[in-house]
């Protein structure tokens, strides 16, 4: 389960920097490399990134509000 919430705070750092890009309106040259960097990391977990998106996808929640617990009911 260590990959699970090694995966959920990559998601959750994603969306909290996506966020910021999308409020920001510029050019975000660091939160970019940021996740650019995040995307390789994820790709290194390709079954936990699943769980957790069907898990989101069934409770109708964003991926930043799960949790660890919630996943692992679902998996």
């Amino acid at each position: 389960m260590e990959t699970i919430a090694e995966a959920l705070r990559l998601l959750k750092r994603q969306a909290s920097i996506q966020n910021d890009v999308r409020r920001a309106r510029g050019s975000r040259v660091v939160e970019e490399r940021e996740l650019f960097l995040i995307r390789n990391r994820l790709a290194q977990f390709p079954a936990a990134v699943q769980a957790i998106t069907l898990t989101a996808a069934e409770l109708h929640r964003p991926v930043d509000t799960l949790s660890v617990g919630d996943v692992e009911k679902r998996f």
